[in-house]
């Protein structure tokens, strides 16, 4: 699995660079609009366009850096993803472009195709495109038809969409157990048939206690956010699509182990996260005793 770094920060994508593991770059206004003022904050006169120039150099030829448009139309999405290419590109030719899979915000309409056809018209002009606030499968599935070459389902937003309609209180940072919580669901589901005793199966299968067991714990049958790029992953394998997945929104290191097992072509993840993957009680632990049984006579050999 590939690892990008979602953050602005220079000084921390030269140090992950550094570790030999980071094969690209997300960041989105937010992130490069914090960075820019910590650099000012230090007395260093910077504008964004330059700074922005300098995440993409930074990065390097071979690591993708995604930068995202900021309006809501086709027309308008269009070109400034030209504006961005145009102006970014050709110092490291690694930019990506990020649109939104899709552009509603009224909830009474649901629905904006403008998304679909920005991505249709940037695909045809080769602009390589990382389709972003992805929710479900049949987004991804969509986005990829479209000519993304990445989707970026957003993990993390699941988890929290699912635990907060649970009632469950939680840290960013938090592990979601969604193990846990489909056990909780099918003792509910137990518990309400052993209740129902004869009843017929009709009125079973549409009883509403029986519905909401069933889709207790879930967004539409997706368990997780990690159950979310796991059935990405299976309907991009059913038929060979070679868009890339990116597993995004990560909180915590447990969630990118699960997104490797998952099979995600790339994980999206914070700085701290990654600084994360790291450690463990027992390496510190082991640490100590690696440099306590250094005996003297080893130690020589390294003496000139």
């Amino acid at each position: 699995m590939k690892i990008f770094v979602d953050t602005a920060k220079l000084d921390e994508i030269k140090e992950a660079c550094s570790w030999g593991i980071v094969d690209g770059v997300t960041t989105n206004p937010s992130l490069i609009k914090r960075a820019v003022d910590e650099v000012k904050g230090r007395g260093k006169e910077i504008d964004m366009e330059t700074y922005i120039q300098e995440i993409c150099k930074t990065a390097g030829k071979d690591r993708p850096v995604s930068l995202e448009v900021i309006s809501l139309t086709m027309k308008e999405m269009v070109e400034e993803a030209e504006l961005l290419y145009s102006k970014f590109n050709p110092a490291a030719q690694n930019v990506v472009i990020k649109i939104p899979i899709n552009t509603c915000t009224d909830e009474s309409e649901g629905t904006d195709y403008d998304g679909l056809k920005t991505i249709e018209k940037l695909s045809q002009k080769s602009i390589p495109i990382n389709v972003t606030l992805i929710m479900t499968p049949e987004q991804a599935l969509l986005a990829a038809k479209a000519g993304a070459s990445y989707a970026s389902p957003f993990a993390g937003r699941i988890d929290d969409y699912i635990r907060r309609g649970l009632g469950v209180e939680f840290a960013k940072g938090d592990y979601f157990d969604f193990a846990l919580i489909k056990k909780m669901g099918e003792q509910r589901l137990d518990e309400h048939l052993k209740n129902l005793g004869d009843e017929a199966a009709g009125a079973l299968y549409l009883g509403k206690e029986t519905k909401e067991s069933i889709s207790f714990g879930k967004d539409n049958g997706i368990e997780s956010g990690v159950d979310l790029v796991k059935s990405i992953m299976k309907i991009y394998r059913n038929y060979d699509i070679k868009t890339e997945v990116i597993a995004a929104s990560i909180r915590n290191a447990r969630q990118i182990r699960q997104m490797a097992e998952a099979g995600a072509h790339i994980a999206t993840i914070p700085f701290s996260v990654i600084r994360g993957m790291l450690q463990h009680t027992k390496t510190m632990e082991g640490i100590k005793n690696f440099s306590a049984d250094v005996v003297p006579e080893y130690r020589e050999l390294f003496q000139s």
